[in-house]
This record gives structure tokens, sequence and C-alpha cells, in this order.
């Protein structure tokens, strides 16, 4: 078939193909931004002004307040708020990642034995009275940043905090940290440099350390303990924030039943007993009264990550020492419930200083109990004018001008609730009640019977505790505005880049179609016939589309992957029974193995596949609702650990010996081969050494031989991917220009290959192939160090698929589609996520493995060892993709046009880097528009969003994967053509010396 100049050359596939992703990126950076704006807040911080009534705001507060000396300032407020200081001094200790149940229990039951002994001193404290603990709900993302941004502020932060959480800022919005400093409190804060981040220049001392580094599980706790004697003595301080890391990390490392977790418990029990037995906290009046709050800023997973917004996740710990009322027993004392965000206002009221402006908490009730009835009444009343000045901010409509100034009555009300009028009306109702009540209580206040005012007050409080609950549930479910003008034409160029891509692939594929006709049957005019694999990846892809729709679909995606993608190797596994070989081809398999031996490799290696992805379906119970069922990976756990380090051992053995069999059948004496298999074979034994030198103390801290035999690895790996891929091209023999192909010649007796009898291409597909194994096997060489101890017969099995799925399009002659075959290593990819324990929540991300072989925190190195792990199964593939090209006989496609680069790689490269980049687009502008639609729904910030973020993720994978993939086909390809050329021109010239 003679090229036109309508059809699709080389340089045109290539510029459409760029032009579509950068529309791509250039439509998604809109819509995040669109959609994941940072959440508004009210600017300035609250005031004197916090203590009046909303209806009746004044200006010379503010004109005023900035004059007064931090001692004035505090006499003011606690003139005006009519509630005296509970405290004077405050120990904020935070427990990072401490669930409340390990010291509260759980429901009705209370912690189990284990837990209680672990905190003998805490529990103690409950049992006596002396301290009321509360399960603080944390909001998602449950990280570290936005949680700690909730305690101090009360205000719940975008859900793009959890990518700020690795960059943490400057916190500028008003907070109690802000409010303290303004009356001339003087804080220390030893711990989480989180603190030191959010608040530069805050704080008196400090003496920080980095949240990240998750293998140190020692160090972190003693940093900040060693200095908790001298500041318990010292008196030049208002607020001691402690911030203990090490809980967090055993967590980490080797989740809740870590046989490190009970001793972590103890020692901070220990620092809890130190700081209340000191002379800081008894409660006398030759003492300045100080309150101890214990704090968790969230709980974890069984597996010990955090992120996502299940039950233990999102249960965390709120434990107030020292209050000096007493609570009557232990069950009043550990059945509390609130949220996270309540803490703000709480102490903000129990020290004198104004509630945070967008702070949306609702007072713990019971931490009031000392105070008398009026003053618990002032202080809801505080909390009830804050939230109304916040609805006001975000409801214009609900001004006192709006409404009757002299309230609701209770039938109005309930007539209000029936009829489901605006919001607006609705919560100046409960609002006017409220302060009506109040009023009245107030009025009758020692002049009624004592149990009529008693009943009275307990109504003022239902009153105000409605008003502030649902102002508290309609502003934490509100959805942030949405700014049509990023996300319509994000949307938009997004939708735009995806028919692109879509009209791209369809362009090729109607070309090679016409091409293959033409070789076979000399003919173009020849009517297309769907096959059943063709249609059922199509059918692949609108199920996923419509999946996305439905929130329990994407808790448990891993069961559409693994179905979907088992019956499609089911239906090549009925077209390999079913269809007779093709006879022999230039596949490169096939210049190796005898040609009879096709047909039956092809059903065995389906079979294969389907076996391994059986196995990979039982390891993990992956997800949300299922996670706890029985599974492989934990049966082997429970077990024995030494069983687990033999899998890992005979699974880098396994990869090392198949690569090495792989190079073995070139037959080739270069020395790049022998340098190679060399190479994979140290990375290996570096492997084996860090299982055995790591892994023997799976839940010790980071030492300096693990790293350095880390790093070694990463440097010889490194080392070698560079040399195979430079060097390759130039150093493996090329075959004879003018050579063809003479498939006869391929059926030869023996393994050895004979490059001077073959295709001109071949030497081509040798340096392909020996660059494919090797990306291949150092990809899976880096997963069996860097995936948990569980995943390394994953890997393998993952390995052994791309083998049988590989060998299966090889052998036997051309059955299938090229696009459905790239469709099916990429669906396999896709299934292979899952089957490594990942699930559309941020806590199976395993933040753990992103600091092997780093020896100090760096954000940018863990970010992107986090990244390789997470995505390991999809970018494997992807890398695959090169040894497909290598293997894959698509000569009889390019005889017309021998010599022309730009045809070879637009037949070599076109559909593999192609079908994933459109794949991926249907995916990724699918849930784009799913999201919008589900902006409104109930689980868009803890189903959708995170959902969203992995799409992203899986984005970038594809993008740096068909980089890699394409860069190589060019450079292997340019290089060969140049050498090509130089042959031909020695040749020349010395046939020219001869004629001479």
């Amino acid at each position: 078939m003679s090229s036109s100049s309508s059809s699709l050359t080389c340089a045109r596939l290539a510029t459409w193909t760029i032009v579509a992703v950068l529309l791509q990126i250039l439509g998604l950076l809109l819509f995040v931004l669109g959609f994941f704006p940072v959440k508004p807040a009210l600017s300035g911080v609250s005031g004197p002004e916090s203590y009046r009534s909303p209806m009746s705001n004044s200006m010379e507060d503010h004109e005023h307040i900035n004059q007064l000396s931090p001692y004035q300032r505090r006499s003011l407020y606690k003139e005006m708020s009519e509630i005296p200081p509970s405290f004077d001094r405050l120990i904020l200790m935070v427990v990072d990642g401490l669930p409340a149940e390990f010291v509260l229990g759980k429901g009705d039951q209370p912690p189990t034995k284990a837990m209680m002994d672990a905190m003998p001193y805490t529990q103690s404290l409950l049992s006596h009275g002396t301290a009321i603990g509360y399960h603080a709900k944390a909001a998602p993302p449950t990280v570290t940043m936005p949680r700690l941004k909730a305690m101090v502020s009360g205000a719940i932060g975008g859900f793009l905090d959890v990518a700020f959480n690795f960059n943490t800022q400057a916190f500028l919005d008003d907070n109690l940290l802000g409010q303290f400093l303004n009356i001339g409190w003087k804080m220390v804060m030893l711990g989480d440099e989180t603190w030191i981040k959010l608040f530069p220049g805050l704080f008196t001392r400090h003496d920080g350390v980095s949240s990240f580094y998750v293998k140190d599980t020692i160090e972190v706790d003693h940093n900040v303990s060693r200095h908790l004697g001298a500041e318990l003595v010292a008196n030049d301080w208002n607020l001691l924030i402690l911030h203990y890391l090490g809980l967090d990390h055993v967590g980490h490392i080797g989740g809740r039943s870590s046989i490190l977790m009970i001793p972590k418990l103890k020692e901070m029990d220990e620092v809890i007993k130190t700081i209340h037995m000191s002379s800081v906290l008894p409660q006398d009046p030759s003492h300045e009264r100080t309150l101890l709050v214990v704090l968790s800023d969230h709980g974890m997973t069984e597996n010990g990550n955090h992120g996502g917004s299940s039950y233990e996740e999102t249960d965390s710990l709120a434990l107030f020492i020292g209050l000096g009322s007493k609570i009557p027993d232990y069950a009043s004392a550990t059945r509390n419930a609130a949220f996270q965000v309540d803490i703000a206002p709480t102490l903000a009221l129990l020290f004198g200083v104004p509630i945070p402006k967008n702070n949306i908490g609702v007072l713990m009730g019971e931490t009031f109990d000392s105070l008398t009835d009026d003053q618990r009444l002032r202080a809801l009343e505080l909390n009830s004018w804050q939230l109304l000045r916040l609805l006001q901010a975000q409801l214009p409509g609900l001004l006192c001008g709006n409404f009757p100034c002299n309230g609701f009555n209770d039938a109005q009300c309930s007539e209000i609730d029936a009829h489901r009028v605006n919001i607006e009306k609705k919560f100046y109702c409960l609002f006017s009640k409220a302060a009506t009540l109040h009023r009245s209580w107030v009025s009758q206040e020692g002049r009624s019977f004592c149990s009529t005012n008693t009943d009275d007050f307990r109504r003022t409080v239902a009153a105000y505790n409605e008003f502030l609950r649902t102002a508290n549930e309609w502003l934490s479910r509100r959805a942030t505005d949405k700014p049509p003008e990023l996300l319509a034409p994000g949307i938009a160029t997004m939708v735009v880049s995806c028919v692109t891509l879509l009209s791209i692939l369809f362009r090729l594929c109607k070309e090679v179609y016409l091409r293959e006709k033409q070789h076979l049957f000399g003919s173009d005019n020849c009517k297309y016939k769907w096959h059943l694999d063709e249609v059922f990846a199509l059918v692949v892809i609108v199920i996923l589309v419509f999946s996305m729709g439905s929130s329990s679909m994407v808790e448990e995606e891993q069961y559409i992957w693994h179905f979907l993608t088992s019956t499609l190797y089911l239906i090549f596994l009925r077209k390999a029974i079913q269809s007779p070989s093709a006879g022999a081809t230039s596949s490169l398999l096939n210049v190796i193995k005898r040609q009879k031996f096709s047909y039956n490799s092809r059903a065995c290696s389906i079979i294969f596949v389907l076996i391994c992805g059986r196995v990979l379906r039982g390891w993990h119970q992956g997800g949300v609702n299922w996670v706890h069922l029985p599974d492989i990976s934990k049966w082997l756990e429970q077990i024995d650990a030494r069983i687990i380090k033999s899998i890992q051992i005979v699974s880098v053995f396994c990869v090392i010996s198949l690569s090495s069999l792989a190079l073995y059948l070139l037959k080739l004496k270069s020395r790049v081969v022998l340098v190679v298999q060399l190479s994979l074979f140290l990375s290996g034994l570096l492997v084996v050494m860090h299982i055995m030198e790591y892994h023997g103390q799976t839940f010790a801290p980071s030492n300096y031989s693990s790293t350095l035999i880390a790093q070694i690895f990463y440097a010889i790996l490194g080392s070698t991917v560079m040399l195979t891929v430079l060097q390759a091209p130039w150093v493996l023999p090329i075959s004879d220009g003018e050579t063809h192909v003479n498939t006869e010649s391929h059926s030869v007796t023996s393994f050895s290959i004979n490059i001077q009898m073959n295709s001109p291409l071949l030497a081509l597909r040798y340096s392909l192939y020996l660059i494919g194994w090797t990306y291949t096997v150092c990809w899976c060489l880096l997963q069996l160090l860097l995936q948990q101890p569980i995943n390394a017969m994953p890997v393998l099995l993952l390995f052994f698929q791309i083998l049988g799925t590989i060998l299966y399009f090889s052998v036997g002659g051309t059955h299938d589609k090229q696009w459905v075959e790239v469709a099916a290593l990429y669906f396999l990819g896709m299934a292979g996520h899952f089957g490594l324990g990942n699930s559309n929540t941020l806590a199976t991300i395993d933040v753990a493995g992103a600091f092997i072989g780093i020896s100090s925190h760096s954000t940018l190195l863990a970010g992107v060892v986090m990244f390789m792990i997470t995505l390991a199964s999809p970018l494997l593939f992807l890398l695959s993709m090169v040894i497909y090209i290598s293997m894959k006989d698509a000569s009889y496609l390019l005889f017309s046009h021998n010599g022309n680069i730009g045809h070879l790689l637009q037949m070599m490269i076109g559909f593999p880097c192609l079908v994933p980049l459109a794949l991926n687009s249907v995916m990724l502008t699918a849930f784009t528009i799913v999201l919008v639609l589900m902006r409104n729904h109930l689980f868009v910030w803890s189903v959708f969003s995170p959902k969203y973020l992995y799409v992203c993720a899986t984005t970038v994978c594809v993008y740096v994967g068909v980089l890699v993939v394409a860069l190589t086909g060019i450079y292997t390809s340019s290089v060969f053509f140049f050498r090509k050329r130089m042959l031909s021109s020695m040749e020349n010239g010395t046939s020219t010396k001869l004629k001479q």
C-alpha cells in the first residue's frame, strides 16, 4: 500500500498525540483548581465583637483593640465574656495516630485487657473520675496537617490538604495559638515539626523532628521526652505542646498488632504519669491552674495506615485531665462522643479567649461542669453567636431584618420543620428559640422553685445544642462553591483531548487493518469483522465507566477489574483452543522455538495467567467493606514470619533465574548481555541481603547497614538500566540490510540464532528484547525491595502474568488485534494494582516503604518512592510493553516501507503508546464528569474525591510509562538506522574499491 498525503504519518501521529496530552493536562489543572479550592474562610481574627450579639455589631472594637497591650486585652476578654478562665496554663500532648478505642474502648465495651494493662495510670485517672475522654471523630483526609488545623481552628480544611500535608505552609487563619499570642502567652513546642511550619516564629523554644521518616520509632519520641523534665519545672511558658510520633510510626511499620505497640503505649502512659504527678498539675491556690489535654490527630487501620474515612481512621482521642470536676463513673468518663473540631471552641472558652472565626465546632458540655448554670449558658450563647456569624457570612438571607426579631414560638418552629422551608428560616428559628428560652431563664432565676428552674435550664441547654449541632452538620456537609469559569473549560478540554486520542487510535487501527488485508489478500476492500475479544474489550471500558457512578462500586472496584480481566482471558483461552496455528512467523520467539510448540503454548500460557490471577485475587481482601474477611496474606502473617521471608527470597531467585534464562536463549556473545546478567544477579543478591538484614528485625528502626545495602542496590540498578538502554543498540551485531525475511530458515533444529539469516529488523528487536527484560526485571527487583514483605509473591505472580501474556501474543501468528493485546496488558496492570493490596482509600498507601534506602528525610525522594510503590503494577505492565514490541511479529506491515524510520516507529510503538493513553483518557474524563455530578453527594469527600486522586496518579503513571516506551523505541530505532546506513556506506565503499 503506497503512502499518501492523507495517511497517518508518524509525525502526524506524534504531533496530535502530544497536543491531546497537553490539552488533557491543561484541562485537569483547570478542573482540580476549580473543584478543590481552598475552602473560603472569614478574614481577620475574633476579638471583643465575639462577645456581643451578631445583631448588634460595632466597629469601635476594631479601632481600639490593636492599641491594647496583651494584659489589657486579656482583662477585656475576661470582663466581656462573663466567664472567668478556668485555667492559666495548657499542656497539649498529641500522640500521633493513637486510636481512641485503645484508651476508651469501642461502643459499650471497655478497652481490651492488653490495652488497659499497657496504660494503667491513664486508666486509673478515668476510673477515679479525674479525667474524661472523648471519641473525637476526625474528618477525612485523616493525615496530620489538616487534623492539627482542625484542632486549633475548629474548621475543616479543603480536601487537597492531603497534598499540602507533605509541604506544610504557614497557617494564617484565625486559630487558638494566635489568640493565645494576642493575650501574651509564651509557647514551647517539642516534637513534630509540622507545628513549626504551621506557626513559624510563634514559639519561644522548639525542638522539631520530621514526621515522615517512619522508620524511626525511638528517637522521635526520645527527642521530646528528654526536654520534659526541664520544661515541667520552668515557669516561662503558658502553652507546652508535646507531639509524639513514635506510635504512628510503629503502626506504619507493623500495624495495630505490632510487637512494639504495647511498649509504645506504656511509654506514653509514663509520660502522662510524669506530667500529672509533677508540681505543674496539682490544682491549689499556690499554683497556676494547668490543664493537661491528651489528643490524637487520627486513628489507624489494622495495617497501621490512615488517610481515609473508616471508623478506625477517624476515631481520634480527646482526653482532659485535671478539669476539677468529679466524673461519676468509668462509663461517663469513657463513653463520650464529639467531633475533633469541637476541641477549639472548648479550649477557647476554658482559657478565656475568643472562639476562632471559622470554627464550626460545638462545646464539649461535660468539660464545663465545674461552672455555674449561668456561666454554662453564657458559654453556649457565645458558641451560638460565633456559629451564627459564620452562617450569616455564607447565607446572606440569615439577617435579623428578614425575620421577626422577637423570635419564633414552638408551634411556628414545628410548622417550619414540617414544611421544610428555606434553611435560613430554620436556622433563625432554632437560634431564636434558644435565645428566647435563655432570656426567660435569666429573668426567672432566683424567683422560681428549684425544680422548675432546673427544667428551664435543661430546655435552654437542649435548645442551644439543637441549634449548634444543626449548624455544625450543615457547615460540615456544605459543598464548597465550584467556580464554573474553571470547571466548564476544564471538562471541555478533557473531552476534546479524549476525543482526539480516540480518533487517532481509530485512524491507526483502520490503517493497520487495511495494510494487513492488503498483505494477506492483495486488496483493501475487505469488510471488517468484529471478534468476541474485541467486543468484550469495549464492554470492559463501558462497564468501568458506568460503575464509577456508584460509591459502593468505587469502594470495591477490585472485584470489577478481577472479574472483567479474567473473563477477557477466558475468551483468549477459547480462541486459542478453537483456532489452529496460523503457520510460521517471524516472531522473535519462533526464531528460538519450534513452530509445532506454538499451539500448546498459547493455551497453556492463558491457563497459567488465569491461575496467577486467581491467586492474586485471594491474596488480599481489598476494598473497604470486606477487608476484615480472611485472605491468604492474613493467613500467612498469622502462621510464621519466617515463611514470609522464605517466600521473599524464593521470589527474588525466581525473577533472577527466569531473566537469566530469557537472556541466555538469545545466544549472543555480546559483552553487554553478560554485564546485564551479572548486574541483575548482584541486584538480586542485594535484595536478599536487605531481606535478611532488615526484615529479620521487622519492627526495628532503620539501621545503617540496611540503608547502605538499599543505596548500593539503587546505584547498581540505575547504572544497569542506563548502560543497557544507551549501549545495547550500538554493540549488538546488525544483519545485512539487503536480507529479507525467510520464514523457512526459522525452522531450525537448535535454539541458537544465526543473525545473518534473519530479517534486517532482527537486530533492532534483539536490542528492544534486552532493554525490555532489563526494565521489567529491574522493576520487579525494586518492588521486591520496597513492597511490604507479604507482597513478594504478588509481585512474582504479576511477573508470571507478563510472561504468559506475551507468550500467548507472540506465538502462532496474528490471532488478535494489536489494540486488544495492549488493552489486555493494561487491564492486567490495573487488576494487579488491587492484587497488591491497594484500594481507592488513602489508607492503603504504604508510607513505610517510601523511606527504604533514605538516610534522612526528603519529601521529594520519599514522594517519588511512594508513587512507585503505589503504582507498581500499572508501571510494570507499561514497561513490559518493550518486551511485547520486541517479540510481536509485525514484519508484514513493514515491507512496503522498508527503510522508513517513521513508518517503523508508527507500527512499533503506535499501539503500545496510544492504547494506554486513550484508555486512561476515557477513565479520567468519565470520572471527572461523575465527580461533578456527585459534588453534593454524602460521600463526595470520603469516597469519590480519594478515588479521583488515584485516577490522577494513574494518569501520571501512564504518562511516565508511555514516555519511557516511546523514547526507548525512538532511540533504539534511530541508532539502528544510523548503523544500517553506516554499514551500507562501508559496503558500497568496499565494492567500489574492488571494482577499481
